[in-house]
Order: structure tokens, then sequence, then C-alpha cells
């Protein structure tokens, strides 16, 4: 095999001119086919039987036998092909949907949102936990923030979860929110249902944070918990909001220490808020709790308000009713962003769609204008 001759260093281009040697980065030509600085050939000659690693392709009934066995590893690539945007995945995932769908349904879906650094993944680590202890089987479906940027998300609340994701008889999904509407990813009410199936009979969904879009997490779940903080100002803020009118339960966070008196102070003003607001459930009167993840005070009480919840809603047959209604906007959920797939990719609509974008950026016609344009050479009509 020939030497591979050493690769000139340069700088990076937006290093300074006047770095020289001196400057700490340096940029190394690649080598073809290889990795780590190991050539996969020399010269311009492949090396004969290179090994590739490339996974298997499982068929619909792979996928559907993994998932009922809740094999994690298959379980993993069942909720990945789930959430492709391709539309040979979207086909194949609907078929592998179709066949678990009668395993789906025996869970509680727990949604919990709250503001930023209010403490949702340690409350979710804290509550898991306790799940686990009382013998359940939970899974998180942990939604990050995407870079309106770049579509990238750090999807860092597996790590944050450090003792619960290191037990085999938890599962836990980050998720990117991929701009979604409500921090909440497309694709989660399916992962929900591929969870189901493999057995998991508590779905915690953590949502980005609270907001006006933040709703859309109530339209996918159970049970709504509406994490706050005691002494950060946001009481009147939160009414305002309207997102306390959402939850089936409200719990004040980070109540231990020095924190507990303001967290009580906290408990009492939403309490009082909460009778002049109709309950998000029929039937079910919200509660304020307070609870820390730290010394786990309060975390027994909000599952036996759970379970209180749901053996309530089903008796009165608010729970089903609920979970049909959810169905159907799903549904229609889905039409809308099928509907708007196939706008964008109609090709009368992409060649003119570049002019018209012009024509609104240097003011010459509205928007409004302009989307009658396009939906008249959608239809056909121009």
């Amino acid at each position: 095999m020939d030497k591979l001759a050493p690769k000139k260093e340069k700088l990076p281009e937006w290093a300074p001119q006047e770095g020289g040697k001196g400057f700490a980065c340096h940029v190394v030509e690649g080598v073809e086919g290889g990795h780590d600085g190991i050539a996969a050939y020399s010269g311009t000659k492949p090396i004969s039987g290179s090994p590739r690693c490339k996974r298997p392709s499982l068929t619909v009934n792979d996928y559907v036998e993994g998932v009922l066995k809740a094999d994690r590893a298959i379980l993993g690539r069942t909720i990945t092909l789930v959430e492709s945007n391709s539309a040979a995945h979207m086909e194949l995932a609907q078929k592998v949907l179709k066949k678990l769908l009668p395993y789906t349904g025996r869970s509680i879906r727990i949604g919990i949102t709250g503001v930023p650094g209010v403490g949702k993944s340690t409350f979710i680590e804290a509550f898991g936990r306790y799940l686990l202890e009382k013998g359940y089987k939970p899974a998180v479906l942990a939604v990050d923030p995407s870079s309106s940027i770049t579509g990238g998300s750090i999807l860092g609340d597996k790590t944050r979860m450090e003792s619960l994701s290191r037990d085999n008889r938890c599962f836990i999904r980050p998720s990117p929110s991929s701009g979604t509407l409500g921090g909440v990813a497309r694709k989660s009410r399916e992962t929900m249902l591929v969870c189901e199936a493999a057995g998991y009979d508590v779905l915690l969904i953590e949502t980005v944070g609270v907001g006006q879009s933040e709703i859309t997490v109530r339209s996918m779940v159970d049970f709504f918990i509406l994490l706050m903080l005691a002494g950060a100002g946001d009481e009147l803020q939160g009414i305002k909001k309207g997102i306390i009118e959402l939850a089936d339960a409200i719990l004040i966070t980070k109540a231990d220490g020095n924190n507990k008196t303001l967290a009580k102070a906290a408990r009492n003003e939403y309490a009082n808020a909460l009778h002049y607001l109709r309950p998000a459930t029929e039937g079910w009167q919200t509660e304020v709790f307070t609870c820390s993840a730290v010394t786990g005070e309060g975390i027994s009480k909000i599952w036996s308000l759970i379970d209180n919840f749901r053996t309530k809603t089903m008796e009165s047959g608010a729970f089903e009713s609920r979970r049909r209604r959810q169905a159907l906007k799903w549904m229609h959920t889905m039409l809308s962003e099928q509907l708007r797939a196939i706008f964008f990719k109609n090709p009368s609509v992409v060649k003119a769609l570049p002019e018209i974008e012009k024509e609104v950026l240097n003011g010459t016609i509205t928007p409004t204008f302009a989307v009658n344009s396009l939906i008249n050479i959608f239809e056909g009509n121009t």
C-alpha cells in the first residue's frame, strides 16, 4: 500500500490573515472514503471487500412484532420511521400503525407544561421514579425546541433525566418540535400510539414551554398539568395567558427550603383564581398543589389525583368522549398539513411562487392579493 502524502494545513476562511502559524485553529484536508484520518483505500483503487455498515431493512411485520415485544431498538426505529417526512417512510409507517392500532389506547396520557426553568424535566424524573416504584411502565416524550435558523435541536431532556434514562423499565424519547405550533412534534400523536402498543401504560408528554400556542398539547392528552413557579411574578400572567383554563391540575414547583412558604402563598392565589374559571374537563374541578422534586413531597399526591381523575371521567363518559374529539381534531390537523404539502408541490405554484414572492417583497402587491393569485393558479383558473 502506498504511503499517504502528508496533508497541507491551512487557516479557516474566518481566521485573521495575520494569524500565521501561531493561530490555534487549522483545517486539514480529509481523506477519501475513510474516517478518523484512516483512508478506506489507497491511490485510485478501492480496497476489495471493504465492509459497509448498514442496518438491514425491516418489514411491516418486523416493526410490529418488535414493538409488541417491547424491543427498545426496534421501538426507537419505529418512532424514527413515524417521524420521517419521506413519502415512502410515511406509507410504511401507516401500515405499521394500522396493525398496532388494536393494541393502543390503554395508557393514561399526561401533558406537562410550564415556563422555561420551572423544572419540568426534574419533576418528570421524580414522578417517573415514583411510577416505576409503583410497578408502572412510563414513557417520556420530551419535545425540544428547534432552531428557527438552523432547524436543529439540542435534545437535552434525556441528559437532564439522568437517573430515569438509565432504567430500562422506562422509555425516553426526545424529539424536535420542528417549528410545530405549541412545541409539540408533529408526529407526537402517532409516537404515543407506538409506545402504548409496546406496553407503556403512563405517557408523559413534556412540552417546550408556556404560551398562547402551547394549548396544542391539550388536544392530545387526557390529563394536563401546568407547572408554575412561586415568587416569579407570573401568578397574574399565568391567568392572563389563558393556559390556566386548560389545566386539570396546577403544581407549584420547588416547594422546599426557604421557597416553601412562597409556594404555599402562590397555591392559595391560584386556588382563589380558579373559582372564576370554567373547569378544563367536564365534571372535574381543577386543583392546585405544591411539590418538590428534590424532597419528593407532593409527588404521590399528584398521582392519586390523576388516578382519581381517570376513574371519575371514565364513569361519566368524559374520558372516551375527549379521546374521540381528539381523534377528529387530529384528522383535521393532518388534512390541513396534507393539503398544504399538495399545494406547494403543485408544478404551477412552484413555477409562479418566486415571482409572486418578489412582488410582495417589493411592495407592488399585497400578501392577500398574492395568496388569491396563487390559489387561482393552483385551481387552474389562470
